[in-house]
């Protein structure tokens, strides 16, 4: 009578006055249009309420609801010739307690459907009875004792009216966070009332269909009015994707937890580390939790005062609350960190570089040899530009030389990385195939003594690989190293972790990523 094939999501007590008799029950749930509300078939979310007291009429609607009344909810995106497109399949709720209880805030996820902009039902015209609808029975409105006591015109009202005309609108009337042309949708929901240095903050831990949770905080730009959302991770929970189906926030623990058909996961609210040490990368992260306390990026507390705490989440401006500690970032927040990089001619290499924060611009500069000037690189056929880097494709010997790395922020350029990529002719490949008479040529030792432990590793082995009379592919090679693997790991069988120590970032490279925080380990791949 009252619905059509709901859904519910979640319900919640909230007290309408001082009386805790007039306290209603707001449920949140999704069903399909009712006829003549919907031109076609259709989706829509709903609120619905009734009062906590209601015991069903006397001869009509008995052992039913008579307070009950419901409306839409709207979430829409206003879009050209007045057409909205609207969000209706709601996913889940999150109730905001406020200083005041009767008026909390409704947090809700919500996803598309094939609804339209065309509504078919008018409002009612005629005269609505008293007590209106949805009252409740108190010495507040209208001093009925019981919904038996009700008059019959109000319960014939209320079963042959149930809905609302005017639906419910989202504050500001536009939702705070939009994602498009993403593979997931997001089901959960649960939110965190931070105290910051200059105000409070809501954060959105927002979980999806593919195990991953968004951790998004609401920024005013101007005014309150007009927020924007600021995207402060994208963590990947679970190792296989899978749907989160149930969230819950401790804040006394400050712990995070995550439930799915996998499993359950424990995260902390807080990762200040992962922003580094510098306080303009901490500036710039505008994380709530996190503030640089004169030393590194940690967990910020209202109560602690410090002279040397900066934090910025309005704004995330280092120039302003960074620029005298310049000096102390160069020496003890932020290193440049250079790497050297072997390419052979006419093959392909990777330049990776990510940025610790989610929202930074990079830009690539490259400088060749002797030379001080730099210079924008510019994509094309020849380098393309990925999210974890630079792909540069047919290597010259003209592409050796310095590569920079540069991360863009409001206004606020650092320099990440410094690649410097060498370049090997095929000529000159051709002389380090050759072994001399104790097994490498002079250029070849000369090359090898240049390297890092790391470096020679992975040099080793490519030589063994390039060289190797016995070894034509790759798969042999790596065949052969295996082997050879086990058979140190038999030998060995209480130490196995020495043994696989080589391979380990191999395997580790599998595991899904929870966030482009990672140090860079990577070997060239190209050769």
């Amino acid at each position: 009578m009252f619905f059509s094939d709901p859904r519910f999501i979640s319900a919640h007590l909230i007290p309408e006055s001082d009386n805790p008799e007039d306290d209603k029950v707001y449920f949140f749930f999704r069903e399909n249009a009712i006829d003549g509300e919907h031109s076609g078939k259709a989706t829509h979310a709903r609120i619905g309420q009734i009062c906590k007291n209601d015991f069903g009429g006397h001869r009509s609607l008995v052992n039913k609801w008579t307070t009950f009344l419901k409306a839409r909810l709207i979430c829409s995106v206003p879009g050209p010739n007045g057409i909205d497109t609207h969000f209706d399949e709601l996913q889940d709720v999150f109730l905001m307690n406020s200083k005041d209880p009767k008026n909390p805030v409704v947090y809700g996820v919500f996803t598309t459907s094939r609804d339209g902009p065309n509504y078919q039902w008018v409002p009612y015209q005629g005269r609505v009875p008293y007590p209106r609808p949805g009252t409740c029975p108190s010495k507040t409105f209208g001093g009925f004792d019981s919904t038996k006591d009700l008059p019959d015109d109000v319960i014939t009202f209320a079963r042959s009216h149930p809905a609302m005309y005017n639906p419910v609108f989202p504050i500001n009337n536009r939702p705070i966070m939009i994602k498009t042309d993403v593979n997931y949708q997001f089901t959960q929901i649960v939110v965190d009332r931070v105290d910051a240095e200059d105000g409070q903050y809501d954060v959105m831990f927002i979980g999806t269909d593919v195990g991953t949770v968004l951790k998004v905080v609401s920024v005013p730009k101007e005014t309150w009015h007009d927020l924007e959302e600021v995207l402060l991770e994208e963590m990947t929970v679970f190792r296989e994707p899978t749907t989160i189906s149930a969230m819950e926030l401790s804040t006394k623990q400050q712990q995070l937890y995550i439930g799915s058909a996998a499993g359950v996961v424990q995260l902390p609210l807080h990762r200040c580390d992962i922003y580094g040490k510098a306080c303009a990368e901490c500036c710039l992260a505008r994380d709530p939790y996190c503030a640089w306390d004169g030393s590194s990026c940690s967990r910020y507390f209202p109560t602690a005062k410090r002279r040397t705490r900066r934090q910025d989440i309005r704004n995330g401006d280092p120039l302003t609350h960074c620029s005298d500690l310049q000096h102390h970032d160069n020496h003890h927040g932020h290193s440049l960190e250079q790497r050297i990089i072997y390419g052979v001619e006419n093959s392909s290499t990777f330049l990776e570089c990510s940025p610790k924060s989610q929202r930074a611009l990079v830009y690539w500069q490259f400088q060749r040899r002797n030379d001080d000037r730099k210079e924008e690189i510019r994509v094309g056929d020849h380098i393309i530009r990925t999210e974890q880097g630079l792909l540069l494709r047919s290597l010259q010997k003209k592409d050796s030389g310095n590569y920079l790395c540069h991360a863009v922020e409001h206004g606020f350029m650092q320099t990440l990385l410094k690649v410097t990529l060498e370049v090997i002719d095929t000529d000159h490949l051709e002389e380090l195939l050759h072994k001399d008479d104790n097994g490498e040529s002079s250029k070849t030792k000369e090359m090898s003594s240049s390297l890092t432990p790391s470096q020679k590793v992975w040099y080793r082995d490519f030589m063994q690989l390039i060289n190797h009379p016995n070894l034509n592919t790759m798969d042999e090679f790596c065949e052969q190293v295996w082997k050879r693997d086990r058979k140190q790991r038999r030998q060995r069988p209480g130490h196995p972790q020495g043994s696989s120590n080589k391979w380990k970032p191999m395997q580790e490279s599998k595991k899904g990523r929870n966030r482009r925080t990672h140090e860079f380990e990577r070997a060239p791949r190209s050769v």
